[in-house]
This record gives C-alpha cells, structure tokens and sequence, in this order.
C-alpha cells in the first residue's frame, strides 16, 4: 500500500517512564508487557538497528520473562511501516495444523466439544510454530544487525535469571496442575510444589542454550535436526497425542500479506487481514459508528458504549460466519467492508435499544463454499505492531528445551458443521486457524504514521484495540490514557463492562436499553505509540507489567 513521506529524524531525547504516564520521544520508541524486553528492544536502537531488529530482541526477551503469553513454540502477525518506501507490509507467522489434524480432533467419542482442559493441555492443541520463520524472514527483509546479536539480551535474561513479575506469578498461583509437567515444575515451582513467587530469582539455562543455538545457525535449527525431532516426539507421546511430524515443522512457511485499510474521519486505518479477523472487524466498527459522530460524546458516555457494543456485534456475527485461512475459505473482504454493505448493516442498529445477538449479514461477492503485544518506532521512522502468542497461558503446558508449545489450533471451531454448513474455521491439514490478533497502524491525511497498537486477550483483542483507537483518535485521550480507561467490549453477545471502574456504573442504563451486561474483571494488554509533534509518545496497559520507553 502505498502511504507518504517519510517521517524525519530529529534530535536525541532519553526519557523513561512507567505505562501510566507514558514518555515523549523524538527518535525512536519501544512500548512491551515487561521493562526487560523494553530495554532489550532499546539496546538494539541504540546499536543503530532497525524497529524489526528491535521488535525480534523484544520477542526473545518476552519468552523468557512472560513464557505463558509468547515465545518461540508461538506464532504472530507483525505489520511494518517503512518509513523511506512509504509502504505496509504484513508479516503472517500464525500456526498451521499439521497434515494428520482432522475436523473432528476435537470432538470426544459422543460428538461433543472436549472440554477445555482436555482441548488445550494437549498434544492435540499444538500448531506448527510460526513466530521464528517470520521474524527470520521479516529480518532478512528489515534487519540491520546481526541476526545472533538480537538474541544476546534474552539469552543473558535466561542464563543468569530475572526477578519474577507480578503477572507470571499469579498466574503460577492460579494454575497448580502446571507442576505436572516436569520441565515447568524445575523452574517455576520450589521443591516443595509451591509456585515461585514475585520477586523472587529464576533462571532457564535450558532456553538459553536452544536460543544460543538458534542464534548462531538460523532458525532452520528449530524446524529440522535434533530439535525438531524432541519436539514432536513431545507431542506425539503426550496422554492426550497429536499428529505433529517432522514433515509439517520443515515445511512450515511465513506469508506475506496485504493490510487491510479504510478511512476513519480524518484518518486511514490499517490492520491485520485473514486468517486474523481483527482488522476486518474494527474497519467494520469504525465505519458502522463514523455517522454517529462519538468524537462529540464524553469519552465512554452511555450513547458511545452502546453505539460501540452494537457495532461490535454486527462485527463478531460476520467474524464468526466469514472469516478464516484464505486459502481454504472464500472471505469476501472487500464485500465485508463496502460502503453499501455497511449501510446496510446499519440499519439495525437504534440509538436507543439493542439488537440482541444478531445474525451474519450477506456481503457482496461472498460465494457459498495466551499473548503479548509490542509497538516500536525506530530513528528512521519505520515502524512496527507486533502481536504474539502461545495462546491460552502456558499454551498446551508442554515444555521442550525450555519453551512451551502453544495450543493455538484450539483457535479453530471445535465443531466442524453447524445448522447443516461447513463451518469457515472448521480443522482441516496445513490451515491456520483464525485470529483475533489486531496489530493496527493508523495514517494521517497525508499518509504519515500517526499511531501504532494491539493488544493481549484472546478474542477480547478487538474490542480493546478498538476502544484505545477511538480513545486517541474520536476522544483525543493521551495513548497511556486510552490504555488505561475503562474497557468495554461486544462479542455478538453480552455487553462487558469492567468491574471496579466508573464504566461498571453504565450497566443499569444500557440494560433500560435492553443489552445483557456482564460486569467482569478485565486483564488487559495493550501498548500503543502516537506522534505527537516532532516526537512519539508512548504507553503500555497498567494492567499488565509493561512500560514504553524513549530513545
């Protein structure tokens, strides 16, 4: 896609601050879920190399300080802004299931879903990795310095330890069955069973030794040789075993894609296209609420959050009966974001009472047939949104040579038909599974970068991503400020409100308007960058451990 002029550097400013205040500055930005891969992505821009060198060394460290949210065993989507071609690119590392996986892999003898327990701490859950093929590829398409110096941070991380966060800890206490996998049970548990708590000191000289190896010879170590085989022998020989085989890890290929764009007001948006649906569906959102004109509401008044949730729904309908892998499934995108069809779409929804949930529309040309995320800005102003995941946390709670395997391919429906019609996500070989990762990048009228962010939490992604890019964009909150506001959130159901919030105080008005709502804890995950100025102001969630920091 062609975008503008490129974005010119300016003088050198240090600043660092914690999520909540967020930072200013003029050349380059990393904002991540932990203050170590901030710093490891920062080393990297001082060293004179690029957002997407930065963006690979934030990853490595994310494995070793955050392991249930990415690393290596994961996959990803990054979107690239290249700030001398004035370009997008789409950078595809989802999962893919391997060629034994069938429809009904998750189904038990009686037709029924497994349950989630069953489903994810499995060698069925597991996906063919993609985050190390793509980052390869986007490295060697991007990168300025050497592919090994990006792994040195994450490698010192993992070989002389780190202080346990807040964020890994509890989830050590709310997940005790962990201890059952040998390999988790070594490092994060003490001898006694009781999980390592925050604060105290660990260390994976296991992982640091697979990532050493994985930085001197490529990333080709993790798809063929010894690895790969120890991996799917883990896979195979679990209680509960999959199909993984050495054929679908050396065939395992990234693919690069075209953005999915479309206006907002004074703006272009740009986000992740199929198998993610994010993108799709927040161009969808955004379109559908544009007339209603929210920038002049309160921000999160009672008249936006409804208007948001009905968008939403409308959304989440065409999500759910659309889109999946391109190359298995016809997604009408262009059809799902035309102008008519939105207004179409708009008719349903009332200003002044809900819709309920709400069925899929029928877009022209359609033809019957656990995460982290990261924003970076480098000197050159080339940028970069990157999503990442193992999935659920801890993934499928296997360990190998110190990383865990997600369980991505819990992602595809667990049903292959419904009322009578393949379902589009539906198991199928070589597939990946949908997403709701929505790295997003917006653009000003004269094609300048203006903001980059995504989130953390499943299908929840959209909606957070969402709510902070109305925020900056509709409301002119600061990007630490709409991270921080209060989250709501419609996935084609009950309207989410989060609890302890002055939003939470919303729900008795929206039921008057007949939404369903769910007042709920709310995790968290975002990180965003926006120009401000001559500079780049930057935020991570305080929900989550994260900071953003200024080079």
């Amino acid at each position: 896609m062609r975008l503008s002029r490129p974005i010119a550097a300016v003088a050198v400013l240090l600043a660092v601050c914690r999520a909540q205040a967020g930072v200013a500055a003029p050349q380059a930005m990393v904002a991540a879920a932990h203050p170590l891969a901030v710093e490891a992505g920062l080393e990297m821009l001082r060293r004179g190399g690029s957002a997407v060198d930065a963006a690979i060394a934030v990853q490595m460290v994310l494995g070793v300080v955050e392991p249930h949210a990415s690393g290596i065993g994961g996959g990803g989507f990054l979107l690239h802004y290249d700030g001398a071609t004035e370009t997008i690119a789409v950078y595809d590392g989802r999962e893919t299931a391997p060629s034994g996986a069938k429809p009904t892999m998750f189904l038990d003898r009686d037709g029924k879903p497994l349950g989630y327990r069953e489903a994810v701490a499995s060698g069925i859950s597991v996906g063919v990795p993609g985050v190390l093929a793509m980052l390869e590829l986007a490295h060697k398409e991007r990168g300025k310095l050497a592919w090994s110096e990006l792994f040195q941070p994450a490698i010192a991380a993992a070989h002389d330890g780190f202080v346990v966060p807040p964020r890994l800890a509890a989830w050590l206490v709310r997940m005790p069955g962990l201890r059952e996998e040998p390999g988790i049970r070594a490092i994060y548990f003490n001898a006694d069973g009781s999980p390592r708590k925050s604060g105290d000191w660990i260390a994976n000289p296991e992982l640091a030794d697979t990532m050493r190896r994985i930085a001197d010879r490529g990333a080709r170590l993790f798809y063929e040789g010894a690895l790969a085989a120890e991996l799917v022998e883990r896979v195979r020989n679990h209680v509960r075993p999959g199909s993984l085989s050495l054929a679908d890890l050396a065939d395992y290929r990234p693919i690069k894609r075209e953005p999915v764009c479309g206006p907002y007001r004074l703006w272009v948006v740009c986000g992740m296209p199929p198998p993610s649906s994010g993108g799709i569906a927040i161009l969808q959102v955004l379109a559908l609420i544009e007339p209603f004109e929210i920038w002049r509401d309160a921000a999160n008044d009672l008249r936006p959050v409804h208007l948001i949730a009905e968008a939403s729904r409308l959304a989440f309908a065409d999500r759910d009966r659309y889109v999946a892998d391109p190359a298995f499934v016809n997604v009408p995108t262009a059809g799902l974001l035309s102008p008519a069809y939105i207004a179409e779409r708009r008719k349903l929804m009332s200003p002044d009472r809900s819709m309920g949930k709400v069925g899929p529309g029928v877009p022209p040309g359609y033809v019957e047939r656990g995460t982290s995320h990261m924003s970076i800005v480098d000197r050159w102003g080339n940028a970069v949104s990157f999503t990442t995941t193992i999935e659920a946390p801890f993934g499928a709670q296997i360990m190998v040579r110190g990383f865990l395997l997600n369980n991505e391919l819990t992602d595809f429906a667990p049903e292959p038909e419904a009322n009578g019609k393949q379902v589009a996500n539906r198991v199928e070989p070589g597939k990946r599974p949908r997403s709701s990762m929505s790295p997003t990048m917006v653009l000003d009228r004269d094609r300048r970068l203006v903001l980059a962010m995504g989130s953390a939490g499943g299908s929840r992604i959209i909606g957070d991503t969402l709510h902070a890019v109305i925020g900056v964009l509709d409301w002119n909150l600061t990007v630490p400020a709409a991270l921080a506001q209060p989250r709501m959130t419609n996935r084609n159901g009950p309207t989410e409100l989060e609890a302890g919030t002055p939003l939470a105080g919303q729900a008795d008005r929206l039921r008057t308007l007949g939404h369903q709502v769910q007042v709920r804890v709310h995790e968290g995950g975002l990180t965003g960058i926006r120009r401000v100025g001559d500079g780049w102001e930057g935020g991570a969630d305080p929900r989550r451990d994260g900071v953003s920091r200024g080079e």
